[in-house]
């Protein structure tokens, strides 16, 4: 969902956001530990004379600020989004130093009570001791951590633009000859059943409107929907050899909150219509099968086949190989995607860990 959350931010503080994950806070948390390290051995001269405590105390406080830092970014992330990041940075870096001077005024009052127990002599030097050079620590930690920050976002950024460009191509080839099939079945119907190819036509002109939208992720039933176009198309040209068994026990309002990319179903139903009907003699039946379970979706196609087409369908995959792609860029390594063959029978089963969709628009007209 990385991908969708930086067309939506793009432009803002995007990169304050990303320490809230849990890979970008590891490897903020184990290079604040590296920076606590040298720190002490700085202060030491040398590894004889370093001290297992003061580096234990380094190690602690600069955790201490990182973590509480990064609880803070992520508590009020909505805000950091919302402004520019020239001002998300400035108030990043004074909130770090904030942190830091809390944190060695309340490790000051605390030291103290555990020595006398008591507040009665404590005053405001020793409140304050250490400040000043704690907080040329947290200037040196603010740059370093700001800047790691800032660097990973770039990075980021390159690999989203690298990734939004492949999966626009890969969209953009998904139906070569779907559609040439198509219109000869047209032209074929023009004269036979003008109504038939009438409503074939509108049914494709739906099918390229949503091939020719921008990429996004849409609810699974309007992606149903879409398929249900694709096959009414495939129906009239294939006639009474082709049936489909449709089994989606869930209501519209369900499969609404469940959110897929665009024209992703269609190509595996082209696939199990290709190489599961066109190439086999007689009536055949492609079943559609969806279950839901907790977040996770699962899509299962199924279609005959034989031997004799198996082969060929091992090297028809490009479309097939741009679905995985395209939903492995969303939903990374929850994306399953598996084959199966019984005698006579292909089985292609998809699933995913699904984020709910709360917004009420769809495809668009």
């Amino acid at each position: 969902m990385d991908l969708a959350r930086h067309n939506h931010l793009s432009g803002s503080s995007f990169f304050f956001s990303k320490i809230g994950q849990w890979q970008h806070l590891l490897e903020l948390m184990v290079a604040s530990n590296v920076l606590a390290m040298v720190l002490a051995l700085a202060e030491a001269g040398s590894w004889q004379a370093l001290q297992g405590l003061r580096l234990l105390q380094y190690v602690f406080f600069i955790n201490w600020v990182v973590l509480s830092f990064s609880a803070i970014l992520d508590r009020f992330q909505d805000f950091f989004n919302r402004i520019n990041q020239v001002t998300a940075l400035l108030i990043g870096f004074i909130l770090l130093q904030v942190i830091v001077v809390l944190t060695t005024c309340i490790a000051n009052l605390l030291q103290h009570w555990g020595s006398y127990f008591n507040l009665h002599q404590f005053n405001r030097d020793l409140l304050l001791a250490g400040v000043g050079m704690h907080l040329s620590y947290g200037i040196l930690l603010g740059a370093f951590c700001l800047r790691y920050m800032y660097v990973r976002d770039q990075w980021l950024n390159q690999q989203y633009s690298e990734l939004n460009a492949r999966i626009q191509a890969m969209q953009a080839r998904i139906h070569p000859h779907f559609l040439f099939n198509s219109l000869n079945s047209v032209v074929s119907l023009i004269s036979l059943d003008p109504d038939k190819a009438e409503n074939m036509l509108i049914s494709l002109s739906k099918l390229f409107r949503a091939s020719l939208q921008q990429l996004k992720l849409v609810s699974l039933n309007d992606e149903i929907e879409l398929c249900r176009q694709y096959l009414f198309i495939e129906q009239i040209r294939l006639g009474d050899r082709f049936h489909v068994e449709w089994k989606i026990p869930y209501s519209v309002q369900q499969l609404k909150t469940i959110q897929i990319p665009l024209l992703t179903l269609q190509p595996l139903l082209e696939n199990s219509i290709f190489h599961g009907v066109e190439k086999i003699g007689g009536a055949c039946q492609i079943g559609v099968l969806v279950e839901i379970l907790q977040n996770q979706v699962s899509i299962v196609i199924t279609n005959p086949y034989s031997h004799d087409t198996i082969k060929s369908r091992e090297g028809h995959g490009i479309a097939i190989d741009n679905v995985k792609q395209r939903l492995r860029a969303y939903y990374g390594n929850t994306v399953k995607f598996q084959t199966y063959s019984a005698p006579g029978l292909y089985t292609t089963v998809v699933s995913y860990r699904y984020q709910t969709n709360n917004n009420k628009s769809g495809l668009t007209d």
